[in-house]
């Protein structure tokens, strides 16, 4: 069975989220009863929700959002990765807040929508240090082009676990490999820091992408961190780009056909509820 860390639940009746306006594919519904249906067809037994960078007044909002729907019976959602804004004086304020929600078990900062120097800042890298002091984790989300920024932060907080989304969103298309892949070591070399294989078909020709292309991408993420470093995650429903959450399963399954009985456990859930501490 499949933990999806990394589910997007849109509900623009409730939330606005600017950034979808020039997306139109993205740009609309994506309810938690639909992914669930499916979600049990395709073996995915537990998931967290992902923020979905909303307006930023409606962050706590959000949260808010998610966890009204985990008051439905037989939900698979176990918890939240909480947007944030750690560049603000104020998050202090906000960390104490989350705290006290036992739903929240991570943060993210979207970076590829900001310059690149707001994460290098003291007051950014102080803020995320806090983190230190809890079990929660904080995503990296991050362009190709900025996996070098992220070296930095990872080191000055090095009691807080990071978590890189999207195996550090590798441009396949245009075949950055030899790019990438370096800049993926030498951050895999950092302990505090998980890999999520999540929603790569998304990166590939939204048309004509091939498993061959894809293979070396998933295998080289996988080495570099080693099968306890990693968890899975969907990227639903912006996995849609590339296909649609039926591939990526399927993808998942057929590029760890030859793994060990163990090893897929790791990848699938263990490595999940070992990190975020669950049962």
């Amino acid at each position: 069975m499949l933990f999806d860390t990394h589910l997007h639940l849109i509900y623009p009746d409730r939330l606005r989220y600017p950034w979808l306006k020039n997306l139109e594919v993205l740009n609309k519904p994506s309810k938690y009863e639909e992914y669930q249906l499916l979600a049990k067809r395709l073996g995915i037994s537990s998931c967290f929700h992902m923020e979905v960078d909303v307006a930023e007044e409606q962050i706590i909002d959000e949260t808010n959002l998610i966890e009204e729907i985990t008051h439905q019976s037989k939900t698979l959602l176990r918890g939240v990765i909480s947007a944030c804004r750690p560049e603000y004086e104020n998050f202090p304020k906000f960390l104490d807040w989350a705290n006290e929600q036992s739903l929240i078990k991570g943060f993210r900062r979207v970076l590829h929508v900001v310059p690149d120097e707001i994460s290098q800042t003291e007051l950014f890298r102080n803020n995320v240090k806090r983190l230190s002091e809890t079990k929660l984790t904080f995503d990296l989300c991050v362009s190709s082009r900025q996996l070098p920024l992220t070296y930095e932060l990872v080191d000055y907080c090095p009691e807080v676990t990071f978590v890189l989304d999207h195996c550090g969103v590798p441009d396949i298309q245009s075949n950055d490999f030899h790019d990438w892949a370096p800049k993926i070591l030498e951050l895999s070399k950092r302990n505090n820091v998980y890999c999520k294989i999540s929603g790569i078909i998304a990166y590939g020709n939204p048309v004509f992408w091939t498993l061959d292309e894809l293979r070396p991408y998933f295998e080289h993420a996988i080495s570099s961190f080693g099968h306890d470093r990693i968890v899975w995650g969907s990227d639903s429903p912006v996995c849609n780009l590339g296909g649609n959450l039926e591939t990526w399963v399927a993808i998942t399954h057929i590029l760890t056909s030859d793994w060990s009985k163990s090893d897929r456990a790791a990848l699938f859930s263990k490595n999940a509820f070992h990190l975020w501490d669950l049962v």
